[in-house]
């Protein structure tokens, strides 16, 4: 499983969250605690907002942990929008068109978790994007291609809805081909204005997610949303309920249910 943090508020760098907390994101790709691997070294990737409105974005293969490069960016680089992924892989190879976060235009997207019977769902999910959304496939995850799905629903215009009609699809092509429908899905994306966040599992093993304000005398400072805590002080980290959307604004932090709904099989093909 992998690990992640992102952050919506006022410019920081992307050393306070990435490499500078004692339990830090690169140290959680060397020793994770709440994960089912405490490794995660499959790659690693960020994307941050500033000046334009399409993302910076890097990505590479190395384990986080080795790559100096990482290092160095998270000095220099100051956002007040940003995704961070560290990556333990269960689909797709090590390459780095596999690697966390995924961009469109605007549009950044992470995820933590797993579609069950994926190698059977895939061809079928294809199947349901635009020629112009799949010519934009470039890797083989799960990741991706519900990143993709989620555009095909309409993600530009409302992003709480097209992640659960996307989700719910994935269940009825599911269930029209008798797979168990196992979804564990942890996801965070953002158009570089708003930051969201999904905890949602088809079981009881939704993977994690905790958020944070970066201060407690202002909101305006930001909230920080991750995988599992960077640092010892528990008590001002809450933990996302399973079932939950998460708005990060301007007006701060939002909550609200996350229902999937299962197409009706004589639309849903």
């Amino acid at each position: 499983m992998c690990r992640w943090v992102t952050y919506r508020g006022r410019r920081r760098f992307l050393e306070d969250l990435v490499t500078s907390p004692a339990h830090s994101l690169i140290e959680q790709s060397q020793c994770a605690t709440e994960a089912k691997t405490a490794t995660n070294g499959d790659g690693f990737g960020i994307a941050w907002y500033g000046e334009r409105a399409e993302p910076g974005h890097y990505r590479d293969i190395l384990p986080a942990w080795s790559d100096d490069n990482l290092r160095s960016l998270s000095r220099q680089i100051g956002s007040g929008l940003f995704l961070a992924h560290v990556r333990a892989s269960t689909a797709g190879r090590t390459t780095r068109d596999n690697c966390h976060p995924f961009v469109h235009g605007r549009w950044s997207f992470m995820h933590n978790g797993q579609l069950g019977g994926f190698d059977s769902l895939e061809r079928p999910l294809e199947a349901r994007l635009s020629d112009t959304l799949y010519a934009e496939r470039r890797g083989s995850t799960d990741s991706e291609l519900l990143f993709l799905l989620a555009l095909e629903f309409g993600l530009e215009t409302d992003p709480k809805r097209a992640m659960e009609d996307a989700l719910g699809y994935v269940l009825s092509q599911a269930a029209a081909r008798s797979i168990r429908p196992l979804i564990r899905f942890t996801a965070a994306y953002s158009d570089g204005e708003a930051l969201y966040c999904v905890r949602y599992a088809t079981d009881r093993h939704a993977p994690t997610l905790y958020s944070s304000p970066m201060s407690a005398a202002s909101a305006d400072d930001g909230y920080c949303l991750v995988s599992e805590p960077f640092d010892e002080d528990i008590s001002r980290w809450s933990e996302i309920p399973s079932g939950s959307f998460v708005r990060v604004g301007a007006k701060g932090l939002t909550i609200s249910p996350f229902e999937p709904r299962q197409w009706d099989q004589a639309i849903a093909v």
